[in-house]
């Protein structure tokens, strides 16, 4: 009787286990939608896997807002409903089995709530019709280089076919922890923009971003003077091989890296040219006044809520210029997040203000690019796109021609229907980047390559 007893209990636990299974079957698999955020869309993708036990577990992603993987805390799909959590970002995705559709619609909630269907099947991959497949018609080479004690960053050499010695150019990121193709929204441009300049002669070095990728070191710690010794490094690397022409080694910045090649440029005489693309050309803090008023108008904030925001920011942004340490400037904002926002939980709090408070924060906030612009005397050219809404040209363009005044060969273009990321675009949103086919204008891109080919022929 014992031993029936047994074999009744696993069989039902058995059983138990079967349904369990059968009931996360429902949601788990591949499922995507758009959540429309003012006059964005934003394309998501979930995936949910269901364990031996039954129990969900999934991951998001939006290949509009970079495409990295946000693990789920928490999935739960029974009775024809469906809800997820990730904690990572503060959002949560509540929704019911709609069978007419055969979809799970629902509202998704990260501080406000908007609506959300998802369909079955995997996010529908974006065409990149400019995104270059081997066999290249050059040479390419998987290299490391030692920076700074602990950093030895991995990267990718490109060289024109031929013994050379050719002209050269290092690729500097923007912000953020970014690989040496810049990959952003499904885009690679630096990937684009090296196999342009290689196939014009132009040996091109781009690497991982310290602790990205390859690269080892740490990049939570980091600050744009620690990856203008970065860029340096890549600089003196590409100086020291035989197939390079030494003297004809420069840098090309987007966005903050447009900040840190004169960072590098203002030190090192080596260098002998700068393109900076969508470079700031005001203090960082007045460009982040700036950023914020244009990306929530076209986002579709009211004007209350946007001087809200400024007007928070201001106090944070005081707080942290004036914090004795970085620990003082993450309770100082946490503080101030919280009184702002009440419904704000104090982890998610906590979060934005490490975030704020960082190292990199600190100094980029407080950083003018204007001395160290003003001190350079080599060729450069920057461009700017007139609809980029991260570093306004408006603002911008002026104050580099203002800095760059003293260089006798120094351009300064503002170039009409282009983007932060140099695509042709319809209103230079930063939710719009994923959804253009184009990853950088070929106009844009044969202005550089012409302006290389200009200052470093023999």
């Amino acid at each position: 009787m014992k031993k029936t007893v047994s074999w009744a209990a696993a069989l039902a636990a058995a059983l138990g286990l079967l349904a369990s299974a059968a009931r996360a079957q429902e949601a788990t698999g591949d499922w995507h939608g758009v959540l429309k955020v003012g006059p964005s869309e934003l394309r998501v993708g979930l995936t949910v896997t269901a364990g031996l036990d039954g129990v969900l577990a999934g991951q998001l992603v939006s290949p509009d807002q970079g495409g990295a993987a946000i693990a789920l805390s928490e999935v739960r799909g029974q009775g024809g409903r469906l809800s997820f959590s990730a904690t990572a970002i503060h959002g949560r995705f509540e929704g019911a089995w709609d069978a007419p559709q055969q979809a799970w619609v629902g509202s998704w909630t990260q501080g406000v709530s908007l609506p959300l269907t998802l369909t079955r099947g995997p996010v529908p991959v974006a065409a990149r019709p400019q995104t270059p497949g081997r066999p290249y018609p050059y040479r390419e080479e998987e290299v490391a280089f030692d920076s700074a004690p602990g950093v030895r960053l991995a990267g990718t050499l490109t060289l024109p076919p031929g013994e050379g010695p050719f002209p050269a150019v290092v690729l500097i990121t923007g912000s953020g922890p970014q690989d040496r193709n810049e990959t952003l929204a499904g885009h690679q441009p630096f990937l684009v923009l090296a196999d342009h300049l290689t196939r014009k002669g132009v040996a091109v070095l781009r690497f991982d971003d310290r602790g990205v990728g390859k690269s080892t070191g740490g990049f939570a710690a980091a600050t744009s003077s620690d990856f203008a010794v970065d860029a340096e490094a890549a600089a003196a690397f590409l100086r020291g091989r035989p197939e390079i022409a030494a003297g004809k080694v420069g840098l090309l910045g987007h966005s903050e890296g447009g900040m840190i090649a004169p960072m590098v440029a203002a030190k090192d005489p080596k260098i002998a040219f700068l393109l900076l693309l969508a470079a700031p050309g005001v203090p960082a803090r007045a460009l982040l006044t700036a950023q914020r008023q244009a990306v929530m108008a076209a986002l579709g904030a009211p004007p209350e809520a946007i001087a809200r925001s400024q007007a928070l920011m201001t106090k944070v942004d005081d707080a942290v210029l004036q914090a004795k340490d970085a620990d003082a400037a993450r309770t100082e904002v946490t503080r101030l997040l919280s009184e702002a926002r009440g419904d704000l939980p104090p982890a998610a709090a906590a979060v934005q203000a490490s975030m704020i408070g960082s190292p990199w924060y600190r100094e980029f906030i407080a950083y003018d690019p204007g001395p160290a612009l003003a001190k350079i005397r080599v060729p450069v050219l920057a461009l700017n796109g007139d609809k980029d809404m991260q570093v306004i040209a408006e603002q911008n363009v002026p104050a580099l021609r203002a800095a760059l005044r003293d260089d006798r060969d120094a351009t300064v273009m503002a170039l009409p229907g282009l983007n932060h990321l140099f695509q042709s675009a319809s209103t230079g949103s930063p939710q719009e980047y994923g959804r253009i086919e184009e990853t950088f204008s070929p106009a844009a891109l044969e202005i550089i390559s012409d302006w290389i080919a200009a200052r470093t022929r023999p």
